[in-house]
């Protein structure tokens, strides 16, 4: 006659420590931080930490927890995929730019020195406030005016033999695109100049990898291609799902 199953015991209510390191791993979901601010010791910080996680009525909190923050801010496993997917994929060109432009001389006449419509007229007054009535200088408008650095550097120019002048580009942070305003992580003044500071793009596809179950974080076996791969693949699915399909 077969064994009847014991019905299963009822979890065991949290203890005050306990109850406030669920809390504490909410914040920033580090078990060992968690610990050390709930009270425990930090000398065994680490491994309470880790022994709580394996608990179920603490795991059973946690999720619970999870799942109501998720519901307040209307979060979805798929917006999560979703948002690291962008995130992952976006262009830092979008960003910022190493650009190579054309130099004064490229455009200019004869590729002589080009101004800008202002930079001429500056140097006209110059030049004409230190005429005199004698003066038989002609005013020498070298390379003329027109001056343009958005545009290309010529093949032909002597002067640069077609490698321009490199220069660094900012875009207006106010203009991003979605996936761009993901990337974007803040701005920071520096001596040297200003910092266009990114969000970690690798970073953003492990997540995706990890919220798919492609891999867990502590597997050494993983074969990132394959990964890749099957992250692209499942992306695709979920884009067809949606209707997102762009070969539709």
């Amino acid at each position: 006659m077969a064994k009847a199953k014991e019905p299963e015991r009822p979890e065991r209510p949290l203890t005050g420590k306990q109850a406030a390191f669920v809390a504490e791993y909410l914040i920033d979901m580090s078990a060992t931080q968690a610990a050390i601010r709930a009270g425990y010791s930090t000398r065994t910080a680490a491994a309470i930490g880790a022994e709580n996680l394996t608990k179920p009525q603490i795991a059973s909190a946690i999720q619970a927890a999870q799942a109501k923050r998720a519901e307040r801010l209307e979060i979805t496993a798929d917006a999560l995929v979703r948002q690291n997917w962008e995130l992952a994929n976006a262009d830092p060109n979008e960003l910022i730019q190493f650009r190579r432009v054309c130099c004064r001389h490229c455009y200019g006449i004869n590729f002589e020195y080009q101004f800008t419509h202002a930079e001429m007229t500056r140097a006209f007054r110059i030049w004409e406030a230190k005429q005199t009535k004698n003066s038989k200088e002609v005013f020498d408008r070298q390379g003329g005016e027109g001056f343009d650095r958005r545009k290309p550097p010529r093949d032909d120019c002597p002067e640069c033999n077609g490698m321009g002048d490199g220069e660094v580009f900012l875009h207006d942070t106010r203009n991003l695109s979605p996936a761009a305003r993901l990337l974007y992580a803040g701005v920071k003044q520096t001596k040297d100049g200003i910092e266009i500071k990114m969000h970690s793009q690798q970073d953003a596809r492990s997540e995706v990898a990890k919220l798919l179950g492609f891999y867990k974080e502590k597997e050494s076996s993983v074969d990132p291609a394959e990964v890749a791969r099957q992250v692209r693949e499942e992306m695709r699915k979920m884009d067809e799902a949606d209707g997102l399909d762009q070969a539709a």
